[in-house]
């Protein structure tokens, strides 16, 4: 940091991490996930201005783990954030296609 001692500066970053665990039952090849997980991702992109990513479950037809992000200055918000975006996925995941059966965030300051 530039001017500034380490000692001086506070940090006042949160990074806030949402993973989700979805079950595509109408899914029967990786081309058909592809494209509900797509819809998905760029659907939660465009709505809450989160990164968002297939993070596991690759080579699973019906069972896909999405990553979502986001950085604030408060705690509280990140955490609103990514509950919105639990709740939304949960009343929406993948128009129907997907059913949302797992979800873990975690907020930490950096």
């Amino acid at each position: 940091m530039i001017g500034l001692e380490a000692s001086s500066y506070t940090s006042r970053m949160v990074v806030g991490s949402l993973q989700l665990t979805l079950h595509l039952p109408l899914s029967h090849s990786l081309k058909a996930k592809r494209q509900v997980v797509g819809s998905l991702t760029a659907r939660l992109r465009r709505a809450f201005n989160v990164a968002v990513a297939e993070v596991d479950q690759l080579d699973s037809w019906q069972l896909a783990v999405i990553g979502v992000s986001c950085v604030s200055n408060d705690r509280k918000v990140a955490d609103r954030l990514l509950q919105q975006v639990a709740d939304w996925v949960a009343e929406d995941a993948g128009g129907g296609e997907a059913i949302l059966t797992r979800q873990d965030i975690e907020v930490i300051s950096v």
